[in-house]
C-alpha cells in the first residue's frame, strides 16, 4: 500500500501542492485536506513560536500504519501525511494531510481519522513558545 501512500517528516517547509500533486487520481471525484498551522494565541497567551521534536525512525512507521489503515477501512485511493519538525514561526504549516477518494465522504472521513490518530499515536512533541516562557504540549522527549 505504500505506492497509494507518501510519509515524510522534514526540517524543510512542507509543500501543499505536493501532497495535493500526489493524492491527484483521475478515478477521484473527491480530495480531502488538512492543513494545520501555527497560531497566535492559546489560551489567551500569545505564542511567539512552536517546537517540534521527534523520534523520526518510530514516527515515520506510525505514519505509514495509520495511511495504511486509512486506505483499508475508508476506501480511498491515496493519502499523503507530511509533518515539520524543528522551530516554526506564526502562519507556519507543521502538519499537511490528503486524502483522495471516488466520492467526497470518504476522504474526509479519512482525513479526519488521519489527524486525529497521528496527534494520539505519532512520537512527535511540540514545544510552545511564550513571551513569558515555553512548556511541553504533550509529554516531551
Amino acid at each position: 500500500m505504500q505506492e497509494n501512500s507518501s510519509i515524510k517528516i522534514t526540517s524543510k517547509k512542507l509543500n501543499l501542492q505536493d501532497c495535493y500533486d500526489f493524492v491527484q487520481d483521475a478515478s477521484c471525484g473527491g480530495i480531502s485536506l488538512f492543513v494545520g498551522t501555527v497560531r497566535n494565541k492559546t489560551q489567551n497567551k500569545t505564542v511567539t513560536l512552536l517546537d517540534f521534536s521527534t523520534y523520526q525512525a518510530m514516527a515515520i512507521k506510525e505514519m505509514q500504519k495509520i495511511a495504511d489503515k486509512a486506505l483499508t477501512d475508508f476506501n480511498i485511493q491515496k493519502i499523503a501525511i507530511h509533518h515539520a519538525e524543528g522551530k516554526l514561526q506564526i502562519g507556519d504549516i507543521p502538519v499537511i494531510i490528503a486524502v483522495s477518494s471516488a466520492h467526497r465522504k470518504a476522504a474526509f472521513v479519512a482525513c479526519q481519522f488521519a489527524i486525529d490518530t497521528l496527534k494520539k499515536t505519532v512520537p512527535i512533541w511540540k514545544k510552545e513558545h511564550f513571551i513569558d516562557g515555553d512548556v511541553w504540549v504533550n509529554a516531551h522527549p
